[in-house]
């Protein structure tokens, strides 16, 4: 059952935070509810909606930028209490706007998540989580990855309230007091996390940076996924989560938004399955959302918080249009008044607008004039994406972007996004001189761009960093930079377990260096790897190469550190890149290796079904030009075998297939290139004279072949 909703934009704040806005409780299940928002310049808002305006009830001075809300109140009592926090600060308000609560958990981190359960505080910073009970210490745990979001479990099963930890690494932490109790692993590290049931039970909701979202029952020693649903279509990553019934049929629907900007309502099947109801695209990630009713009393609806501060709804109750059959539909009289509103609201910005412009000509004459830079704010993201082993590079400004220039040391190749409408150029770069680029391309942005997508492909080995110049269109042009690393093994991922079976290759460090100094050169090497060094005095970690599928199993500790992989390369890369860094710190390194031959005819096997699916479709990119000159020299295709002419008829899709993934084939035969090299160089052979030999062979590709060429050479 489709359902079908109405935007409706309510008001405007600062940028906003994840989860920072909340719908408070009302009596009546019909009656509209009051919205509150927090954003990034410290000002909570509280408003209602009157006669379809925006009736503001209150709102606090700027401040700290706040990172989180939450409701609370007294257990079994409407959870009508504002708690905000800001830096290491939580402080409650009243619905009417009065400051009850102002505390201080003396963390030296910023909180990122908050819980309130009654008297209970649950807060987390990066790597830290603290529960208080009416505001004294209680419990403290040190998590062994970051802390993204909490939620705190209350039933009747359950002895005491259970808090679940939302890790990077990959897992649920479930926590009893101070101790951990159990992980859980889910299928992505998981970004958000919301009860199922607002009134307790033991179903949580969660979702995931690269967009995955499920349900699992968390029990007092073992957790169970009910169900999942996978991101197929490859839509942004989740950041924020709710349940409500917004289809009428009596079971709590998922509200789900993404960092794409997609809203989406997914309903459930008779079978109990999740299926998508509604789906609507906003222009800017969406950071909150909430179902209930605020516009009109008895239509329930989807409101949502975006990243520039807006506040919409997407409503139940139809738009409105007079006039009958066979005439022309009029607005409303409510609706005439509120465009007539607005235009001489626009009117009156215009002509502040213009005014502002005059004195800043004006005060910019003077010679004891300073410019002031506008501050803007930017939401970046730089994530690896496990379906095409690319990175997606996501940046968000309040204002409209101008352009944005890419800068690397490093080469990278740029991959198509589908959703990006900027105009690409690029410049030539001389990639022999010591600080060289081998990239630079500049996005002219269309008017009233503030997002932007892009995608790129490294290659492992090449690590470096790559730099975006963001320039918005507000005056005067200031620009921003952001940094990201590409790191010498970028195409690999965390994974909670590997295949024990596989071929594997050792390489053994031993040295005088501390547990922190081998951590810091595994977080240099690999990524998804937590920066703060582990408590214990040792740590494994098991990692998925997202290009080839070959796998990575690094234990390390104080004085020794133990590195296994079925790819012989990557081997080798973990080498001359950890005894760079060694020798940068003037630490000698005693390094051996354990080279299985099988792992390359393993490896090689692995690499066969891409490069051969590779090579048709080259081929057939190849004969689209010359079967379609036929078909317009002989007026038809009927002539020509079966197999040419499903190439003509799928010929749209090849090309766009062979444009989204340049480099594609030329990757693939770098990757066995380097494999020969490397399985060579550990036997003290240099075999670089026989690489055009390999070329050969792969220019008239047979897996036996090049087996063979393999073993010989």
């Amino acid at each position: 059952m489709e359902i079908n909703l109405n935007r409706v934009d309510y008001i405007q704040v600062g940028v906003t935070s994840q989860k920072t806005m909340r719908l408070l409780p009302v009596l009546g299940k019909k009656a509209t509810q009051k919205v509150a928002v927090a954003d990034q310049d410290g000002i909570l808002t509280c408003f209602g909606m009157k006669k379809g305006e925006a009736v503001p009830v209150f709102k606090t001075l700027p401040g700290q930028k706040i990172s989180r809300m939450d409701l609370g109140g007294v257990a079994g009592t409407p959870q009508e209490k504002i708690f905000v926090c800001s830096g290491s600060q939580v402080r409650g308000f009243t619905k009417k706007g009065k400051q009850f609560l102002t505390f201080d958990a003396n963390l030296t981190e910023s909180i990122n998540a908050m819980h309130v359960s009654g008297a209970d505080l649950f807060v987390c910073a990066s790597y830290i989580y603290n529960h208080y009970c009416d505001c004294k210490d209680q419990d403290y745990f040190l998590s062994g990855d970051k802390i993204n979001d909490i939620v705190c479990l209350t039933s009747e099963k359950l002895a005491r309230p259970v808090p679940v930890l939302a890790c990077q690494d990959r897992v649920l932490r479930v926590l009893q007091g101070s101790e951990l109790a159990y992980e859980a692993e889910v299928p992505g590290p998981p970004s958000v996390l919301e009860r199922y049931k607002k009134d307790g039970g033991e179903d949580v909701l969660y979702g995931t940076t690269d967009g995955k979202i499920g349900l699992i029952q968390i029990g007092e020693s073992v957790a169970a996924i009910k169900w999942e649903i996978d991101n197929d279509k490859r839509k942004g990553g989740i950041l924020c989560l709710d349940a409500y019934d917004i289809t009428g049929d009596g079971v709590s629907d998922v509200l789900v938004g993404r960092d794409d900007g997609t809203v989406a309502v997914y309903g459930f099947d008779s079978a109990g399955e999740p299926t998508l109801r509604f789906e609507h695209a906003l222009s800017e990630s969406v950071t909150s959302i909430q179902g209930g009713c605020v516009g009109k009393e008895s239509y329930d609806e989807v409101l949502t918080a975006t990243y520039t501060g807006w506040v919409t709804g997407l409503t139940t109750e139809p738009q409105k249009a007079e006039g009958g059959a066979g005439e022309e539909v009029r607005m409303s009289k409510e609706t005439q008044s509120k465009v007539e509103a607005l235009r001489a609201e626009v009117e009156q910005l215009q002509v502040k607008v213009q005014l502002g412009r005059e004195q800043y000509q004006q005060t910019s004459l003077s010679k004891t004039a300073v410019t002031v830079v506008p501050a803007f704010s930017i939401n970046d993201k730089f994530t690896l994406c496990q379906d095409d082993a690319s990175y997606s590079l996501m940046l968000e400004v309040q204002t409209a972007i101008d352009n944005l220039l890419l800068q690397s040391d490093v080469p990278i190749d740029l991959l198509d996004v589908d959703n990006n409408s900027a105009v690409v150029s690029f410049s030539e770069c001389d990639s022999e001189q010591p600080n060289g680029n081998f990239l630079l391309a500049t996005y002219r942005c269309q008017a009233n761009t503030t997002r932007l997508e892009l995608k790129v492909r490294s290659i492992e080995g090449q690590y470096g960093t790559l730099q975006a110049y963001v320039t918005h269109r507000l005056q005067p042009k200031t620009c921003q930079v952001r940094q990201y690393h590409i790191k010498p093994l970028s195409l690999h991922q965390r994974t909670h377990n590997i295949d024990h079976d596989r071929p594997m290759n050792r390489l053994c460090l031993v040295g005088q260096f501390s547990f922190a100094e081998i951590h810091s050169w595994v977080v240099f090497c690999l990524p998804e790897v937590p920066e703060k060094t582990p408590a214990g005095e040792s740590v494994a970690f098991y990692f998925l190469n997202t290009f080839l599928g070959t796998q990575l199993h690094a234990t390390y500790s104080k004085g020794e550190g133990h590195f296994k992989s079925d790819n012989i390369s990557t081997i080798s890369i973990l080498s001359d890149v950890l005894s760079k860094e060694a020798t940068k710190r003037k630490i000698n390194l005693n390094i051996s290796y354990d080279i299985n031959d099988d792992s390359v005819s393993h490896t090689l096997k692995m690499i066969h079904p891409k490069l051969e699916y590779q090579l048709v479709l080259a081929r057939k990119v190849q004969l689209i030009d010359a079967l379609k000159e036929l078909q317009l020299h002989e007026g038809n295709a009927d002539f020509l075998i079966s197999d040419y002419r499903s190439i003509l008829d799928e010929s749209a899709n090849l090309l766009e297939e062979y444009k989204r993934q340049p480099a594609h084939l030329e990757r693939l035969y770098g990757m066995i290139t380097d494999l020969f090299i490397d399985k060579f160089k550990f036997k003290g052979q240099n075999v670089k004279a026989k690489v055009s030999s390999l070329l050969e062979i792969l220019d008239s590709y047979d897996l036996n072949s090049l087996l063979d060429f393999f073993n010989e050479a």
